[in-house]
């Protein structure tokens, strides 16, 4: 855990070495307020909830996450960095999981600077703080999520734009995975054992369970097993085309 510490150290640290930290911070903030407050009637609404703030956020890291994620590893296997990364005395699983948890707590911090609107909802009303708290866990669980499929999605290529697409694409069908417009693709030739498997994985299914307030054990390990196998996989292959 040593050696992922300072890889995670290491990539924060680049992420406000340039500009793109502070803008996509500003653009968050700036999008999920649009959002809360004109798309989703925060005031007109007249009730103490955040749930208009948390019904865009899977909409808003469609995009935004693969926008960060898409240099993890396009970025230095174009350079062939990732040579000089695999050269050092850390092994690929322990980069991967650096550079990951690096990306998840940069995600962490623009959700956290959200915090005023969590003030403001109680200024207004008397809000049920536990579910507003549980809204925050299953969204960085859904940033988490995205995040894992955009590394592996990264690995996959040299190119970021190719990334990005790559990314936004597997994201999309993620989120909607338990939506007629994913399902319908498969119910023709797929016995319906496997498409309610694939209605199952919809990160919108699990993450709107949360964000009512309701954390289950299924939920979480949803999450946890959806992580584990997207950075497995990432690992598996940056291993497999390190020497493209």
């Amino acid at each position: 855990m040593r050696n992922v510490g300072i890889i995670m150290r290491r990539e924060l640290a680049s992420y406000f070495a340039t500009p793109l930290a502070y803008v996509f911070i500003l653009i968050f903030l700036m999008l999920a307020n649009a959002f809360t407050f004109y798309l989703g009637g925060f005031y007109e609404r007249g009730q103490a909830d955040l749930a208009p703030f948390f019904n865009f956020h899977p909409w808003l890291y469609l995009f935004l996450i693969p926008a960060i994620s898409m240099k993890l590893w396009a970025e230095e296997r174009k350079s062939g960095s990732i040579e000089l990364l695999l050269t050092q005395p850390v092994t690929l699983w322990e980069a991967v999981l650096g550079k990951f948890f690096a990306a998840w707590l940069f995600t962490a911090l623009a959700l956290a600077l959200t915090f005023p609107l969590w003030i403001t909802v109680n200024y207004l009303g008397s809000p049920d703080n536990g579910a507003i708290l549980a809204a925050y866990v299953g969204s960085l669980l859904v940033a988490g999520g995205l995040l894992s499929v955009g590394s592996c999605m990264s690995a996959l290529t040299r190119n970021q734009v190719v990334a990005f697409i790559l990314g936004v694409v597997t994201c999309f069908a993620l989120l909607l995975a338990g939506y007629p417009i994913v399902l319908d693709a498969f119910r023709s030739w797929l016995p319906q054992a496997f498409v309610d498997a694939i209605a199952s994985l919809a990160f919108l299914t699990h993450f709107e369970s949360i964000a009512k307030g309701v954390i289950d054990l299924r939920d979480l390990l949803y999450f946890a097993m959806l992580i584990g196998f997207f950075l497995l996989a990432t690992s598996i292959v940056l291993d497999v085309r390190k020497s493209d």
